[in-house]
């Protein structure tokens, strides 16, 4: 409003509004302990998915590699074909908590490798990786010169100790492409508003193609995004032990109803597996919105691995969760009791 109120409605520069590129940079520094310089190495973006799309379009050349772990966001991949990159997939495993081994990472690396997409905390899964998982990760990215775009809008909603950026380790700040932005923890997906912080020659392209492409994000919800980062932390904080409630409560509703479901300590999502009931993630989600009236997504939406899985939000009131899971066991004794 005091944009608008101002007449602060112009075109910002390119790379986007300087107080903002300068928050941007202490938020980063107050929580990951990383320096970036806001003149040339952050650039504003409308939503962190203009960031993947013109950062992968940045860095690579036809016929290079992009491994993209899965289940993961559903754009990464066709990103990655329009920047012409091969996509490479890595199928996570349910009984690894759907995080990166290192293992499963060199497994697919080739000659014609060049980026990493990282996509933790989680969507659709909710899983994180832990400081010992990614420095394993790092020590491949530095071995076999690889960038990485780590996509971390979920990083300020974590339920099992501080998030951690691979930037943030030694010789990683250099190879990475951090993206996040503010329609997560800010809840602020409408304004459209993500960022993209990462070495000065890839962020000096991207801006190219941003400039070109778009010419500057939206200038209200720019100014909106500094007083979020000036002013926010309290409500995001406010808004983790929420969702932290509604996690728990959503794990102990699967385990009286007898559904499997790994413990998630990131985003707002669980992966309960339905395997069981003999149909796909589609068959099942597409019946449970047509007999009980809620919507999930099928897991292979967001790759094949997804495939036996369902994706359910708690970015919704504990009242309306509730009720979900009361029409979820419903429907699933009645699988089970047709099964029998």
């Amino acid at each position: 409003m005091y944009a608008l109120e101002k007449g602060k409605t112009f075109y910002t520069s390119n790379a986007g509004l300087k107080e903002l590129r300068e928050e941007i940079c202490n938020y980063q520094k107050r929580k990951q302990g990383i320096v970036y310089n806001p003149t040339d190495e952050v650039i504003v973006t409308v939503g962190g998915s203009e960031a993947i799309d013109i950062g992968l379009r940045a860095m690579i050349n036809p016929g290079d590699e992009v491994i993209i772990p899965q289940p993961s966001y559903v754009s990464y991949e066709p990103c990655a074909i329009l920047a012409g990159a091969k996509p490479v997939i890595i199928d996570l495993k349910a009984e690894n908590e759907f995080r990166l081994t290192a293992e499963e990472l060199e497994d697919v690396i080739t000659d014609k490798s060049k980026v990493l997409i990282l996509p933790f905390p989680n969507n659709p899964t909710g899983a994180i990786m832990e400081r010992e998982d990614l420095e394993k990760i790092a020590e491949l990215i530095r071995k076999y010169d690889l960038y990485v775009m780590s996509d971390e809008i979920y990083g300020a909603l974590t339920y099992k100790g501080e998030h951690v950026s691979i930037a943030s380790l030694e010789g990683m700040k250099e190879r990475t492409i951090l993206i996040d932005g503010f329609s997560k923890a800010y809840a602020m997906t409408g304004w459209r508003l993500g960022y993209a912080c990462g070495p000065r020659e890839i962020i000096k392209q991207m801006t190219k193609i941003h400039q070109f492409a778009i010419m500057c994000a939206p200038t209200t919800s720019q100014y909106a995004a500094v007083e979020a980062l000036k002013n926010g932390d309290d409500d995001v904080k406010t808004m983790r032990q929420a969702y932290n409630q509604r996690r728990r409560f959503l794990l102990n509703a699967f385990k009286e109803m007898g559904l499997e479901c790994f413990e998630p300590f990131g985003a707002f999502y669980v992966f309960p597996c339905i395997k069981e009931f003999g149909m796909s993630s589609e068959e099942f989600a597409t019946r449970f919105l047509e007999e009980e009236r809620v919507a999930a997504v099928p897991g292979n939406a967001f790759g094949a691995s997804g495939e036996g899985f369902l994706r359910i939000s708690y970015a919704y009131s504990l009242d309306n969760l509730k009720t979900a899971m009361e029409r979820l066991n419903s429907f699933v004794k009645k699988l089970r009791n047709n099964i029998s």
